[in-house]
């Protein structure tokens, strides 16, 4: 038996994930729930979805789930989450880092609000996040995970902002591996194809030329995601600054 054995129980443990009412946030909520965690569940301006995504998780275990409102991109908002959320919970296992945005940025048209945007949601955050969270999660033995991508290894066209910021949480995964254990485990999850973007119209050519890279030629789900996280959440307690790629093989010949 490992060490931290214990730990695979997730009973009564508080998990809070950042941008968590929809979308993969959401499976990840749903599927670390199921697992026995609370959740935590953090947004922006998504009140509506988090609101019930709260109430399905409160009808299934009562007290096991909580809603916070917060603007990661406002210092004052950002820093005091962790706060709000442990005087709410009186404790925190695990960080998720998964707020996001993503949207193209021609050269030529990069303004400085997108590289505030792009660079703050995708690498202030967590970083300051886990700052945050790093004294409480050193009480429990918890772990960060962080939401990359697998453009964070190799370029995707006009999007020159995203992706070194990905590349960068890609770094910052590794780094506070290192300098956070032995006592927390970070770890990186990079999504492939698994859910096309929401706010662009998608031309159903480009949608078949990615999965036709792919080796299972096939798009995920957010379950597949959501199912890696709770693997470094709970089985892998001997793994830390590693970042897996969920991608179907698509990255294979990268």
């Amino acid at each position: 038996m490992g060490e931290n054995d214990s730990h695979k129980n997730l009973d009564s443990r508080w998990v809070l994930i950042t941008g968590g009412a929809k979308r993969i946030g959401a499976q990840i909520a749903r599927t670390l729930h199921g697992a026995g965690a609370n959740v935590a569940v953090h947004y922006r301006s998504s009140a509506g979805p988090a609101e019930a995504l709260v109430a399905e998780l409160e009808a299934a275990r009562p007290g096991s789930a909580a809603a916070f409102a917060a603007n990661l991109l406002d210092d004052d908002a950002r820093d005091s989450l962790v706060k709000r959320v442990v005087e709410r919970t009186g404790r925190l296992d695990v960080l998720v880092n998964n707020a996001s945005t993503f949207y193209p940025t021609p050269v030529g048209t990069i303004t400085r609000e997108h590289w505030d945007d792009l660079l703050g949601t995708n690498l202030k955050a967590p970083l300051f996040l886990s700052q945050a969270a790093a004294p409480h999660l050193r009480e429990t033995g918890g772990a960060i995970i962080n939401l990359v991508d697998i453009h964070a290894r190799r370029p995707l066209r006009d999007h020159p902002v995203y992706g070194p910021a990905k590349a960068g949480l890609a770094m910052l995964t590794r780094s506070l591996a290192k300098d956070l254990g032995p006592e927390i485990r970070v770890n990186g999850v990079s999504p492939g194809a698994i859910l096309w973007p929401e706010d662009e119209d998608m031309k159903e050519s480009v949608k078949e030329n990615i999965i036709g890279q792919t080796a299972l030629k096939r798009t995920g789900s957010p379950a597949d995601i959501a199912g890696c996280v709770l693997y470094l959440v709970r089985d892998a307690t001997y793994v830390t600054g590693q970042i897996i790629a969920v991608d179907g093989g698509r990255s294979l010949g990268w």
